[in-house]
């Protein structure tokens, strides 16, 4: 794996039903695949900012040297390392997709988190998209990052989107093929960039009480 950079989705802003101050989006495709239904997933999800007031950016895991949590010591860690982590860092929400292996999310993805901290994630904004070669979906590997972001001190969003049939799931324009599929991850990109906009603009309780008030379906 070669030295990695932001692959840049959106680089603008736009301001659509909210007016406030332009937010930063990142997407982590826990897939090393060069092509991979994760990635599919995770840039519909971004294309769900799209109305809102915010810039985009997709992190591709198979383009960073990313050495093993512990295998060095902090100081002779890869400069990927670094730069991933001011990437997480300068993001107001974050988007994680994997894809499940044996029943949990990618070895690449976990190897990532637990090369980050509560810098990069703390009181953030995070949604979660998980695929899946088999009929059952990917709910194991959405319940095992939902308890990495709480222990991580971030906001996870109650909704998430599970995917099965992996293979299936997208058309050649990298939509989903399920109407229903391709609204739930737009969904969640709307999601994290209007609650990450409303983190910089309004008082932390205000934040929580409408936290609490966000539907659970």
């Amino acid at each position: 794996m070669g030295t990695g950079t932001v692959e840049s989705v959106r680089e603008q802003e736009q301001l659509g039903d909210d007016s406030g101050p332009a937010v930063r989006i990142v997407g982590v495709c826990g897939s090393l695949r060069a092509t991979s239904a994760t990635k599919r997933a995770v840039s519909v999800a971004l294309d769900g900012t799209s109305p809102h007031a915010a810039s985009t950016g997709l992190i591709e895991l198979r383009n960073y040297q990313l050495p093993f949590c512990g295998q060095m010591a902090e100081d002779e860690y890869p400069p990927d390392v670094s730069r991933l982590r001011q990437e997480l860092r300068d993001a107001h929400g974050i988007i994680l997709g994997t894809p499940e292996y044996h029943g949990s999310l990618s070895g690449a993805l976990k190897n990532m988190l637990d090369l980050m901290g509560a810098e990069e994630f703390e009181g953030k904004i995070v949604g979660l998209v998980a695929v899946a070669g088999g009929h059952g979906g990917a709910t194991n590997s959405l319940n095992t990052m939902r308890m990495i972001g709480r222990n991580l001190h971030s906001w996870v969003l109650p909704q998430e989107v599970s995917i099965a049939d992996s293979a299936q799931a997208f058309n050649a324009d990298g939509s989903a093929t399920d109407p229903a599929i391709e609204k739930r991850l737009l969904n969640i990109g709307a999601q994290v960039v209007r609650l990450a906009s409303l983190q910089e603009r309004i008082r932390e309780d205000d934040f929580m009480a409408m936290w609490e008030g966000l539907p659970t379906w």
